[in-house]
């Protein structure tokens, strides 16, 4: 069986390699999708990597697998119009509404006990749509979205073998192998640029695989947690951005330099040391979901507990660096 998942993240490679160098070829030749002089088309190359490797990995496509594949088909659509002309914030959030109906339609969401349907329902679009646009708010240096997506992908990845899902491990893996690819392409100096087509497309596929798995038997409701830890890090920026631009009287979705990674560049850190600590800083988040997944209620407090201390510190040491504007 570890023979078939290398086989998958290998192939995935390949595949998403040959992609991004015959898309990249053909936007730099016809002077598409290139507002920076850099193509902006790292999604498009992600989402039909993905999706024959969803095809070369199961025999029979399941319903719920084919939910992800049309709703995130819908993403890539509308992050492509956005790349090419920039869409109004309505307009974004209610294409997300959309494909995320189209999620929860196809059976994809939370199935807490006790809490009943609509809250499940619910917390699915809050869960959805805030992972989407948290990695779309995180895509503001070269090979940081990607090199998060990958690490949150492979947690995933883990958690379902330890679980025995073996489909959701499949899903991970048909994004792990297009996802190392674009790296290649995407780390300083960039290439290739995912654009919004791929940061909304990575953030909802990430969200809807991370629904797909059975995380908590009713003697260890505190597993529930993990995927919010897996994914802890895209969520701490985002909240620590719109707790800035509020402090600062901003609109939370508007452009700037706040970012976490951009004040370690503003610090005097090199793009490869900032990129290196976000990445350890998500490792550390990531590694937390998974032994939370693991553990007794009270190991997954003591765990809980030590993450948010971490994260305090964490962010009051960045929120000091100065910044412009």
């Amino acid at each position: 069986m570890l023979n078939n998942y290398i086989l998958i993240v290998f192939i995935g490679f390949l595949v998403g390699l040959a992609l991004l160098f015959l898309i990249r070829k053909f936007a730099v030749r016809n002077k598409l999708l290139m507002p920076q002089g850099v193509p902006l088309i790292g999604g498009i190359a992600l989402a039909l990597a993905f999706m024959i490797m969803v095809k070369f990995g199961f025999d029979i496509i399941s319903r719920e697998t084919a939910g992800i594949i049309i709703a995130s088909l819908l993403m890539l659509v509308f992050g492509v119009i956005d790349d090419w002309r920039e869409l109004s914030i309505v307009a974004k959030f209610l294409v997300q509404i959309i494909a995320t109906t189209i999620l929860i339609f196809f059976g994809i969401r939370t199935h807490i006990v006790y809490i009943g349907d609509l809250l499940n329902i619910i917390i699915t679009f809050i869960w959805v749509l805030g992972i989407m646009n948290a990695l779309n708010h995180l895509d503001v240096m070269d090979g940081l979205a990607g090199g998060i997506a990958l690490i949150a992908g492979s947690a995933l990845f883990v958690i379902s073998l330890l679980n025995n899902d073996i489909r959701t491990a499949i899903l991970a893996l048909a994004l792990i192998g297009p996802l190392i690819s674009f790296l290649i392409y995407n780390l300083p100096p960039a290439k290739i640029y995912m654009g919004n087509s791929g940061s909304h497309f990575l953030g909802f596929v990430l969200a809807a695989v991370a629904l797909t798995i059975s995380y908590a038997p009713m003697e260890r409701k505190i597993a529930l947690i993990s995927p919010l830890l897996i994914l802890g890090f895209p969520i701490l920026d985002t909240t620590f951005l719109i707790l800035v631009r509020i402090s600062k009287k901003k609109l939370p979705f508007i452009k700037s330099n706040d970012h976490m990674a951009l004040r370690f560049l503003a610090a005097g850190y090199s793009k490869k040391k900032a990129l290196l600590i976000m990445f350890l800083w998500n490792l550390f988040f990531a590694f937390s979901g998974i032994l939370l997944s693991q553990v007794s209620n009270f190991q997954g407090v003591v765990i809980l507990v030590i993450v948010v201390l971490i994260s305090l510190f964490s962010i009051k040491k960045v929120s000091r660096v100065a910044i412009d504007g």
